[in-house]
């Protein structure tokens, strides 16, 4: 698999590359010099690049189909051999195209980004069906081992599979999880090397520490050197992404400190101007399409073009969030006749088949397209590309008080609910993306949701 990632990112970078170079010098000729010396100078980006990546560790096994940290390290490991270029350019005076770059660097990016996006939807695919994962023993209590196992388990995107547990039983060869399946039993906890190398496992995963102490764990450790077998220790920290996680190595003793979220500063900064930017380009790019909406729009049935309704944004303030209306101009006034029949969860109001609805609206919600015009809201700066669902206010007035945390960052036109399930989801389930990508968000994570909108929107997954 890693193989073929490095060869899928070569090609990637080589058509960036030669892209940029076609559009700044169009069909090369050997009697140009100048040709002739961007020839090198483009197969030395391609090289650097290629270096950077596998510098920045892109293809570690850990990192691939799970999490954002492969995008953030692809967006690091290119922005570090642009700055490189451009360091060596001004230190050597050396007089290279800004031009060449300006198109080999954000298409090269955008590139790979979408390339790992789609690698990785190919890999989760066979993960599901049960290829390219690595079988696993889970070690510790009974109930740290369900714990655990159900985790690991239920998300095919992780690549492992339970082959085996070791609760230290003594009377038992079958253990069942809390999906229902059943797995070996090893029984004693001092021989998992040899069980998991019977099992054929390529990890041992410590689920906890009430059965393996400190010494325990000390001469597994020791034993496992040189055996080929991974180990891994499952803490009881859980919604808390990588990059908040720091160690602090102290006389042998590691301790993990948890950085607290945050909700201003430079991260916020970057994330505004990406904001602005995309939602620019896209208004600009989806003009012709939303003018041909709101034509239709007017055709088909009586109304405005635009439904525009309160919300509740960042810091519970309000504002006025915009939509290309898909419902009759008085679906307010109807909303209570047909409470009895919401299928929504929580404080959510859904129905399937909601008589509100225009002809055209239902296919604009269908494929999302009545969300469009939210990108003036973001222009205006009420809402983000990517963030919690944008709730009402009478919503907000019945959550809980961990539930606020929602309202710590901007709304978005997209979100974790969005690619997770959409109105499928339970409010629970909602609830807790939301607050995950709340205390844990990167622009990393914001470009791996967006190329995951992409596909639900197509796939239609949840939507009505």
């Amino acid at each position: 698999m890693r193989s073929r990632l490095v060869a899928l990112d070569l090609v990637l970078v080589s058509v960036a590359v030669a892209c940029a170079f076609v559009l700044r010098f169009g069909q090369p000729t050997v009697a140009a010099a100048s040709t002739l010396d961007y020839l090198w100078v483009s197969v030395a980006l391609i090289v650097c690049w290629m270096v950077g990546l596998w510098g920045a560790q892109t293809y570690r096994a850990e990192y691939l189909a799970l999490g954002s940290e492969e995008f953030r390290r692809v967006i690091r490991a290119t922005f570090s051999v642009f700055g490189l270029f451009a360091i060596v350019s001004m230190v050597f005076k050396l007089d290279i195209s800004r031009s060449f770059l300006a198109v080999a660097f954000p298409l090269g990016l955008c590139l790979l980004l979408v390339g790992r996006a789609t690698a990785r939807m190919l890999l989760n695919r066979q993960r599901g069906r049960g290829r390219f994962v690595d079988p696993v023993l889970v070690i510790g209590a009974p109930q740290e081992v369900r714990y655990v196992a159900s985790r690991v388990g239920g998300h095919p995107a992780a690549g492992y599979r339970v082959a085996g547990v070791a609760t230290g039983a003594e009377d038992a060869d079958r253990f069942e999880l809390s999906t229902g399946e059943i797995v070996p039993e090893v029984g004693a906890m001092d021989t998992a090397l040899a069980s998991a190398k019977r099992l054929g496992a390529s990890g041992i995963i410590v689920a906890g520490q009430s059965r393996v102490d400190r010494d325990s764990l000390r001469q597994l450790s020791w034993s496992m050197e040189g055996s080929g077998i991974s180990l891994a220790l499952a803490s009881r920290m859980t919604d808390v992404a990588g990059p908040r996680i720091h160690w602090r190595p102290i006389e042998g003793l590691p301790l993990m400190s948890v950085e607290m979220p945050r909700y201003s500063g430079v991260r916020f900064a970057a994330k505004r101007a990406f904001d602005l930017v995309a939602s620019v380009i896209g208004l600009l790019i989806l003009s012709p399409l939303m003018l041909l909406i709101a034509l239709i729009i007017r055709l088909d049935s009586p109304g405005p073009v635009f439904f525009r309704q309160t919300r509740v944004g960042v810091n519970e303030s309000f504002f006025q969030m915009v939509k290309f209306r898909s419902m009759v101009v008085d679906a307010e006034e109807r909303l209570a006749d047909l409470q009895d029949l919401n299928e929504g969860h929580g404080a959510l109001f859904k129905l399937r088949d909601d008589p509100r609805i225009t002809r055209v609206g239902a296919f604009l919600r269908k494929y999302s397209l009545d969300e469009l015009p939210q990108l003036f809201n973001v222009v205006s700066g009420d809402m983000s590309l990517v963030g919690p669902r944008p709730p009402l206010p009478s919503e907000v007035e019945s959550y809980e008080a961990h539930v606020k945390r929602r309202l710590n960052v901007k709304p978005g036109i997209t979100g974790p609910w969005q690619v997770g399930g959409r109105s499928n989801l339970t409010w629970e389930e909602t609830v807790r993306k939301d607050l995950y990508y709340v205390e844990n968000w990167s622009l990393a994570g914001d470009i791996l949701i967006l190329i995951k909108t992409v596909r639900a929107v197509l796939m239609r997954d949840g939507a009505y």
